[in-house]
C-alpha cells in the first residue's frame, strides 16, 4: 500500500505547530499535522495559558468584589463564589477555543492524524495511535513542534494528589488550605494569585533572591510587594530540602538563610520550570542533537543538522512562550515555501498575568549593567496617572531603558493593571527602531494607562510633567 505523501508534516498541535500548519497551508502546500491529544492547541490552549486566564479572571473579579467595590460605593452583601462554575467555565473557554482550531484546520485542509509520532528515516513519520495502531506518512519536510511539559523535582516526584504540577492545579475541585508553591516563576505565581484570591493561604518559595528572577528586579520587587500586599506569603533565597507526604498532609522542608523552615500544606504545587518533549521522538537515530537542557539544536533557518527537518516552539532553545513558537512557525513555513521567514527575538514580550500584571520587552537593567552598556533610565508611577487613579489601579509602574548615547530603546517594563496590552506599544517602537524621544513625543490620549509610557520616556531625558 502506497503511503500518502506530503509536502509537510508538523510534529505538535499546539500554538507553534497549529500555526505553522495553517501557515504553510497558505502557501500552497500539503500539509498534515500529528498530534497524540484528542483535541487540538497543545499545552497552551488545553491546560496552559487560556484555562489559567480564564480561572485568572474569575478569581479576580470574586477578589475585586470582595476588596474594591466598596470604595465605589457598590454593596455586595452574601458574597460568595461556586468553583464548580468557575471551572466549567474555565472549560467552555477552552472547548470553544480548541474547536476554533480544528475549524481552521478544516478551512485550511489540513490533515490532522491523531496519536504520537516518531522518524523513521528523514521522510518516514510513524503515527501510533492511542489503540494501538500503526501508520507511516511521508514528508518532504518535518517540523517538530512537540512542545514541553512541567519539570519534576528529583527529590519530590509528582504523585499529582498532594504534590502537583500546573495540569492539576487548574482542575483542582477545592480551594487548598495552604497551598506551597515551588517556584516564584511566572507559573508559580499565576496560579498561587489563583488559589489565593478563592481563599487560599498562599507561600511561594523561590531559591533565588527574588521572584521573577529572570525580570527586570525593580519590577520583581514592585511585583513581590503587590502580592505580598494581597497576603501571599513569598520566601526567596528559600532551598527546599526535602519534602515527604504522610496522611494526605505534605511537609515541605526549607533552609534560609542558614535557617530552617518546615511548612505544612494540604497541596504543594512543584512550578521549577518545563522542559523539552524531545524524547521518544526517533532523533539521536537520525543524527540530531540535544544540548544540555534536551533542547533540540537548530540553526538560523530553525533546521536541525539533517536537511528537511526543522524544530521551533519549546523544544528548542530561548523563552518557552507560546507566541515566540508561534512566530517561528510562521517563519519555518515561509522558508520551507521558499521565501524569507524571520524572528525579531529582541521584540518577543514576556506577560505575567498575576494583578498588577507584568509585561517585559528587551533588556533588564542588571543585563544592561553585565554587558556594560551606558544607560538611561525613566520611570513613572501609576499613583500619578490620571485614569489609573480613577480606576483604582494605582500600583506599580513603567520603566523604560534606553540607549546613553543613541537614546536607542534597550527595555520597557511594566508592572500595573493591563500591561500585557501596554506591552504591545512597545513591541511596535522596537520593530521600527524608535527611541525613548520618539515614544515621549508620541502623542497619548487622556486620561488613558498608557500615558505612563510617554511620562516614563519624558523622564528618560528627565522632563516628565506629572512626576
Amino acid at each position: 500500500m502506497a503511503r500518502e505523501e506530503f509536502d509537510l508534516v508538523v510534529l505538535g498541535a499546539g500554538p507553534g505547530g497549529y500555526v505553522c500548519a495553517i501557515r504553510a497551508s497558505q502557501l500552497g502546500l500539503k500539509v498534515a499535522c500529528v498530534e497524540k491529544y484528542p483535541t487540538l492547541g497543545g499545552t497552551c490552549l488545553n491546560v496552559g495559558c487560556i484555562p489559567s486566564k480564564a480561572l485568572l479572571e474569575s478569581s479576580h473579579l470574586y477578589h475585586t468584589a470582595q476588596h474594591k467595590f466598596a470604595a465605589h460605593g457598590i454593596s455586595a452583601s452574601s458574597l460568595g463564589f461556586d468553583l464548580a462554575t468557575m471551572q466549567k467555565r474555565k472549560q467552555g473557554v477552552v472547548e470553544s477555543i480548541t474547536k476554533g482550531v480544528e475549524f481552521l484546520f478544516k478551512k485550511n485542509k489540513i490533515t490532522w492524524f491523531r496519536g504520537a509520532a516518531s522518524l523513521e528515516d528523514r521522510r518516514s513519520v510513524v503515527i501510533r495511535g492511542a489503540e494501538g495502531s500503526q501508520q507511516t506518512i511521508l514528508a518532504k519536510n518535518i517540523v517538530i513542534a512537540t512542545g514541553s511539559r512541567p519539570r519534576a523535582l528529583a527529590l519530590a516526584p509528582f504523585d499529582h494528589e498532594l504534590l502537583i504540577d500546573s495540569t492539576d492545579a487548574i482542575a483542582l475541585t477545592t480551594v487548598p488550605r495552604h497551598l506551597v508553591i515551588v517556584g516564584g516563576g511566572v507559573i508559580g505565581l499565576e496560579l498561587g494569585s489563583v488559589w489565593q484570591r478563592l481563599g487560599a493561604e498562599v507561600t511561594v518559595v523561590e531559591a533565588a533572591s527574588s521572584i521573577l528572577p529572570s525580570f527586570d528586579q525593580s519590577v520583581a520587587r514592585e511585583l513581590h510587594k503587590q502580592l505580598t500586599r494581597q497576603g501571599m506569603k513569598i520566601l526567596s533565597s528559600a532551598k527546599v530540602k526535602a519534602i515527604t507526604t504522610k496522611n494526605r498532609m505534605a511537609t515541605v522542608s526549607i533552609e534560609q538563610h542558614e535557617s530552617s523552615l518546615v511548612l505544612e500544606a494540604d497541596k504543594v504545587l512543584l512550578a521549577v520550570g518545563r522542559v523539552p518533549c524531545s524524547d521518544g521522538l526517533g532523533l539521536a537515530e537520525l543524527g540530531i542533537s540535544l544540548d544540555h537542557q534536551q533542547c533540540i539544536a537548530v540553526d538560523a533557518s530553525w533546521q536541525t543538522k539533517v536537511p528537511g527537518i526543522y524544530a521551533i516552539g519549546d523544544v528548542i532553545a530561548g523563552p518557552m512562550l507560546a507566541h515566540k513558537a508561534e512566530e517561528e512557525g510562521v517563519a519555518v513555513a515561509e522558508i520551507i515555501a521558499g521565501q524569507h521567514g524571520h524572528v525579531n527575538y529582541r521584540a518577543i514580550p514576556s506577560v505575567v498575568y498575576t494583578w498588577p500584571e507584568v509585561a517585559s520587552l528587551g533588556l533588564s537593567e542588571q543585563e544592561c549593567k553585565a554587558q556594560g552598556l551606558g544607560i538611561s533610565i525613566g520611570t513613572f508611577d501609576f499613583k500619578a496617572n490620571g485614569r489609573a487613579k480613577a480606576m483604582g489601579e494605582e500600583g506599580g509602574m513603567v520603566k523604560i531603558i534606553a540607549d546613553q548615547k543613541t537614546d536607542g530603546l534597550l527595555g520597557v517594563h511594566i508592572v500595573g493593571a493591563f500591561a500585557s496590552e501596554l506591552i504591545a506599544e512597545a513591541v511596535i517602537a522596537f520593530e521600527y527602531g524608535a527611541s525613548a524621544e520618539d515614544l515621549a513625543r508620541a502623542v497619548h490620549g487622556h486620561p488613558t494607562l498608557s500615558e505612563a509610557i510617554k511620562e516614563a520616556a519624558l523622564a528618560v531625558d528627565k522632563r516628565a510633567i506629572h512626576a
